[in-house]
């Protein structure tokens, strides 16, 4: 069973400095419907306005993944690390036991474009840790890149849950394939583009749910960048 969950239907946040699109409730939007799916517990497509950001904020027991479109994106946190994401990199955050970040537009004139993902760890109250990897464009075209995991595998980075996270980006006809264990479903997020999900036509900012499918195929409609998440 695919069950969409529309873009137009999400909630949102915005503000003269962001403009923020939340899947599942998040903040002051809460729909009982929609809390979350497994362990994924947020997506959230976020704007920011040149030089504006998320001032040092802590956070808890949540696996926490950053994923750039456009621009670049700013990180600072209370283990030191400080750098740049740009689009085809990943970052992630193992708040565990306590962590303190900031994030801010890093450029002064173009808006910075990216989603943040949580997903809730499989252990509490570990070390907090920081990560971050480029996977090239050619990496992710045509095919469905793993990029985060619970093991590391194929040069991903390793989250503290057994869910598996895919980019992939798709030309127009392009289709990529992906087989689910049994117990096991998964969620699939358009960045941005349109595809066809198992015969469904999904657009950019669509999410849909999957349970009880045993394979996935995900065609290009038009030029379309898709995050697929294998979880339990």
């Amino acid at each position: 069973m695919i069950t969409i969950r529309p873009a137009a239907a999400r909630g949102s946040a915005t503000s003269g400095w962001l403009d923020s699109r939340h899947t599942f409730s998040f903040g002051r939007y809460h729909d009982p419907a929609h809390t979350g799916f497994g362990p994924l517990r947020v997506v959230n497509e976020d704007r920011v306005a040149p030089g504006a950001g998320f001032d040092t904020h802590g956070h808890q027991n949540m696996e926490i993944i950053s994923y750039v479109l456009d621009g670049a994106l700013a990180h600072q946190d209370s283990l030191g690390t400080h750098g740049i994401i740009r689009p085809g990199d990943v970052q992630t955050m193992s708040a565990g036991s306590g962590i303190t970040h900031s994030e801010f537009n890093a450029s002064k004139t173009r808006p910075v474009h990216f989603l943040q993902i949580w997903i809730q760890p499989d252990r509490s109250n570990i070390a907090p840790s920081y990560a971050q990897k480029a996977f090239s464009a050619d990496e992710r075209r045509g095919r469905l890149r793993l990029v985060v995991s619970p093991d590391a595998a194929e040069g991903s980075i390793r989250i503290v849950q057994n869910a598996r996270m895919y980019a992939t980006l798709l030309a127009p006809g392009a289709t990529v394939t992906h087989d689910l264990a049994p117990n096991r479903r998964a969620w699939v997020q358009v960045a941005r583009g349109a595809v066809t999900l198992n015969g469904t036509r999904l657009v950019a900012g669509d999410g849909a749910a999957v349970d009880g499918e045993s394979r996935l195929e995900l065609a290009g409609i038009e030029d379309a960048e898709a995050l697929l998440f294998d979880l339990p």
